[in-house]
């Protein structure tokens, strides 16, 4: 038989004592790099089976070193008295507590591999139903918070809108389809450094009972300058409130749904007889009278004859008082609408029948496509007409981690689809004028 083979010797250098850990450390990178070369050919090998056994070797090894950099970590939290090792992120506190329900860990094995006390986690675990921001267990990032494009949406929707505040542009993007609050949209339109608000004095006033429309109405007179008009402080401009220096503009407006019913266009202050022939084509376009009317107690309203003429169709006639501020809100919010988002955005035309046409343009995209404060995101038309809200659809919800079944800012509604979908701003203008938005969300 053979004899067996001389073992083959490696003579140590002088003094490899004094250098053992400095060998440890290059022999460990040495094998690392032979174990790296070996892997990166069986990688590539043609039998499946070998890249399967390359990939498992490779894993257990990665959770070999893994346990050894947590077994290092410990062992240096160990030297650390209990109440003096740093507290845990309320971030991290979450993530012990998923670790220990997916490992299903006790108390005391969590304690032990999370470097705390039992009584820590059992503290924990009784208040994870804790919210707000002084909350003891937080999530990375809230469930409840939107986006970036959702403030860019809405960022863009002010640039293109100006006359817009952040509670009708909440509504008008519920009616889209985002739902948020409103004070969310403010908070996304300010800059950081915010200035408190200061408390507005409170306003007390008589709030008109009404069930159904048709059954109170406001009336007013208002006049919309022209190019040439009364606004000019040189004579004769400054001087008489009639055309080409202004129009005079009557308005009927529904109190229960804010809807406006009907209006006329005269070149100068209307009598009390022209009023009259206005309500009652007013009347007949709604094919029933009102109970009540509201009006000023303008020179029109205080005539006898218009008087009489309520009397005779069993009108009763409110006036709101001289000099006082909100006696006729309603009516006068929709004066001040009228020109702030309609007349004033284009050249006052001097034709009756071009200003005719554009106040009838701006009454109709006023009555079907702008929201009110007061009838929670449904237009005038909606409630007037009895239709369906829009702001009431199945709503984008653009959070990702949102649950289905929690709820949203108001109104409640169910969601399209999956959350966390991407949305994009369209707004168009109707009828060609700028002034007049039409603001509608797409899934990108």
């Amino acid at each position: 038989m053979p004899g067996r083979p001389p073992e083959l010797t490696v003579s140590l250098p002088k003094l490899w004592s004094q250098h053992l850990c400095s060998a440890v450390v290059h022999a460990v990178a040495m094998a690392q790099l032979a174990l790296t070369s070996t892997r990166s050919h069986a990688a590539n090998s043609w039998n499946e089976r070998v890249r399967l056994k390359v990939e498992c070797d490779r894993l257990r090894q990665e959770v070999r070193l893994l346990r050894e950099a947590m077994r290092i970590k410990d062992s240096r939290m160990h030297g650390i008295p209990a109440q003096r090792r740093p507290r845990c992120p309320s971030v991290e506190r979450l993530a012990i507590l998923e670790l220990r329900a997916a490992r299903h860990w006790s108390q005391a094995q969590t304690a032990e591999r999370m470097q705390i006390t039992p009584a820590t986690i059992s503290s924990w675990m009784g208040r994870l139903d804790e919210e707000g921001p002084a909350a003891l267990i937080q999530t990375r990032e809230p469930v409840n918070k939107f986006p970036e494009f959702v403030s860019y949406l809405v960022r863009r929707l002010k640039v293109f809108c100006p006359t817009m505040g952040h509670v009708r542009m909440a509504q008008v993007l519920a009616r889209a389809g985002l739902h948020l609050g409103s004070t969310t949209a403010r908070r996304m339109l300010v800059e950081r450094e915010r200035k408190k608000p200061v408390p507005a004095a409170p306003i007390t006033e008589r709030h008109l009972r009404c069930r159904k429309p048709n059954e109170i109405m406001h009336v007013d007179l208002t006049t919309v300058p022209t190019s040439f008009g009364y606004w000019v402080r040189w004579l004769p401009g400054s001087l008489p409130l009639r055309w080409p220096f202004c129009w005079w503009v009557a308005v009927a407006l529904d109190y229960y749904s804010r809807r406006v019913v009907g209006f006329a266009v005269f070149r100068q202050q209307p009598t009390a007889a022209k009023v009259r022939s206005f309500l009652d084509h007013v009347s007949r376009s709604t094919e029933k009278v009102a109970k009540t009317l509201i009006t000023d107690q303008g020179v029109q309203f205080t005539d006898g004859a218009f008087r009489r003429w309520c009397r005779r169709r069993g009108i009763r006639q409110r006036s709101g008082a001289i000099g006082k501020y909100r006696s006729i809100a309603v009516i006068e919010r929709f004066n001040r609408t009228l020109k702030s988002e309609g007349t004033r955005r284009l050249v006052v035309p001097f034709r009756f029948s071009d200003l005719r046409s554009e106040v009838s343009l701006f009454v109709e995209w006023y009555n079907g496509e702008r929201p009110h404060v007061a009838l929670d995101a449904r237009t005038r038309d909606e409630v007037f007409l009895g239709r369906r809200p829009a702001s009431t659809a199945a709503r984008l919800e653009p959070r990702a981690r949102w649950p289905r079944s929690a709820p949203c800012a108001a109104p409640l509604t169910r969601v399209r689809g999956q959350p966390g979908v991407r949305c994009e701003l369209e707004i168009q203008f109707a009828y060609g004028r700028k002034h007049l938005p039409l603001v509608a969300l797409r899934a990108a």
